[in-house]
């Protein structure tokens, strides 16, 4: 069967078709790129993991306490190894991005202490385990403080107003490397780097954890390679190759990580306990698959943000900029549109795809949010999604995918309902 005919069986145009066909013959030098990074990122995972000497026996299930649980201690390593860091924390207990970010503060932050935020305001979720909207158990109500600088008009640092905010009672600084709800740049490494720098030399002793969600593979070298004391991340996204069911990760800095696995358990007890059940070897082999997986979700994105940019829709980024993350911005300036959009994304699910997408108030945002991910594994966005908050300017967040073809069919899909509904023409 011809390909036309193929997609056309899910409900795309000719005309659709032919105009993605030609947007798509401009992306191979883009799409190079990225198989490139991917084959570094590759080995560098195939690298920790015979380093580590990973076998069947790590596979294992443990169960209670989880004591001598050989195959999660390997995995720890294997993380440790490959983000470059003295220590790591993996496991399934941490139950998603949002619980790791929390831990990984709460772990590292007493009464007394400042949190800085030198990039603005973080994603909708942390807002309440900081305490900008008060909550039970938030780190204001244990007395830690909270500032933020923003990013000027520009996206550049506003090194100035760091270096004011930077106190004596300044302990941890947080750097989200994606954009959240926010139609601002996602942070390059590099970009990263001359920030923890920056801080460093303000405040030698102070701490810098990355929120590394959505960056993961994306380039070859990570937040740890350029001088993060911890990044932060979901096995439900990027690392976890879309094959773990749950989990979470904190690398880091030995005194850190040992922190953090203190308040994940209790004190004292630390990494020693911990059952991983009967998750080991998704979590290992969605690793392995993640520079892969990530790949295909960076073509999507790509395509995205080409598609889009070419009917005249702000996006971020465009579609000649370098990628910092998976996540693909399109705003789209109505809520129709932005319902149109998740609704085409979940059509071209493999799990759910004849559900109808609609807002609705979801825990830890403060606006109703449209969600569409008909996903194997629930919340999963390294799988095909599309999501985005019911307020001005009416942004979706498309990201995930676990094949490129997949990827592909979702943006064809979500094009397709917008030009159904009024809401774009093909030029």
């Amino acid at each position: 069967m011809k390909s036309e005919n193929l997609y056309a069986s899910f409900g795309i145009s000719d005309a659709l078709y032919a105009y993605c066909s030609e947007i798509l013959n401009g992306l191979q030098p883009r799409f190079a790129r990225i198989d490139a990074v991917a084959e570094e990122n590759q080995m560098k995972v195939l690298r920790a993991m015979q380093q580590n000497r990973v076998d069947a026996a790590c596979f294992s299930g443990s169960t209670g306490y989880g004591y001598d649980d050989v195959g999660r201690d390997t995995l720890e390593r294997v993380y440790a190894a490959a983000f470059h860091t003295e220590a790591a924390l993996v496991r399934p207990q941490l139950v998603c991005g949002t619980h790791a970010l929390s831990v990984a503060l709460g772990a590292n932050l007493l009464p007394g202490d400042e949190l800085l935020s030198p990039v603005g305001k973080p994603y909708d979720t942390l807002e309440e385990v900081i305490g900008i909207r008060e909550s039970p158990c938030s780190l204001k109500e244990y007395g830690v403080t909270y500032r933020q600088v923003e990013l000027l008009p520009d996206g550049g640092f506003d090194w100035d107003g760091i270096r004011a905010a930077i106190g004596a009672r300044t302990k941890l600084v947080t750097i989200q490397r994606s954009k959240g709800y926010a139609m601002r740049p996602t942070l390059s490494v590099a970009r990263i780097g001359e920030l923890i720098a920056f801080c460093k030399r303000c405040k030698p002793d102070i701490l810098c954890m990355v929120d590394n969600c959505y960056g993961e593979f994306v380039e070859p070298l990570e937040p740890s390679d350029v001088g993060a004391d911890m990044v932060v991340g979901s096995l439900i996204k990027n690392p976890g190759g879309g094959l773990a069911p749950i989990g979470g990760y904190i690398c880091g800095t030995k005194p850190c990580v040992d922190r953090c696995a203190y308040r994940l358990s209790a004190p004292g007890l630390g990494q020693e306990v911990g059952a991983s059940l009967n998750v080991k070897t998704a979590m290992y082999q969605g690793f392995f698959m993640a520079p892969v997986t990530v790949a295909g979700a960076l073509k999507g994105a790509v395509f995205a943000a080409r598609l889009y940019e070419s009917l005249g829709f702000r996006v971020l980024p465009d579609g000649t900029e370098p990628r910092y993350d998976i996540i693909q911005a399109v705003e789209l300036g109505s809520a129709e549109r932005l319902v149109a959009f998740c609704e085409g994304i979940q059509a071209a699910a493999p799990v759910d795809s004849y559900v109808r997408p609609v807002p609705a108030p979801m825990p830890g945002y403060d606006s109703d949010v449209i969600m569409a991910a008909g996903a194997f594994v629930q919340g999963s966005s390294i799988e095909l999604s599309a999501d985005g908050p019911l307020r001005p300017p009416y942004s979706v967040y498309f990201q995930g995918g676990l094949t490129w073809y997949h990827a592909k069919l979702g943006v064809m899909l979500s094009l397709q309902k917008l030009l159904d509904c009024g809401g774009a023409v093909l030029p």
